[in-house]
C-alpha cells in the first residue's frame, strides 16, 4: 500500500452499498488506499468502528499515483449526503 486517505461523511437516505453487509447509513468514514500497481480501493465503516467494508464497485486503476487524491475527493463529494 503506497498511501491512503480518510474522510468523514454522512450517508443519508439510501446510504452507501457495501459488498459485505449491504447498505450503511449515518456517520461513516471513507478510506481509499492506493496499491503499488495503481489500484485505488474504497472502504467505509461506521465512524469510530474497527471493521471496514468494501464499497460496491469501489476500486479502479489510476494512470498516475497523483490521481488518487482526486478519486478520493470525488467519492467524498458523491457519498456525503447528510440530507439525503
Amino acid at each position: 500500500m503506497l498511501n491512503s486517505y480518510k474522510s468523514p461523511l454522512v450517508a443519508g437516505q439510501g446510504g452507501v452499498l457495501t459488498e459485505e453487509v449491504g447498505v450503511l447509513t449515518g456517520d461513516l468514514e471513507l478510506r481509499t488506499t492506493l496499491s503499488k500497481d495503481g489500484v485505488v480501493t474504497a472502504k467505509v465503516r461506521y465512524a469510530g468502528a474497527t471493521e471496514w467494508y468494501h464499497l460496491r464497485g469501489g476500486s479502479c486503476r489510476v494512470a498516475d499515483d497523483r490521481d488518487h487524491a482526486a478519486v478520493h475527493s470525488l467519492l467524498v463529494g458523491v457519498l456525503n449526503r447528510p440530507t439525503g
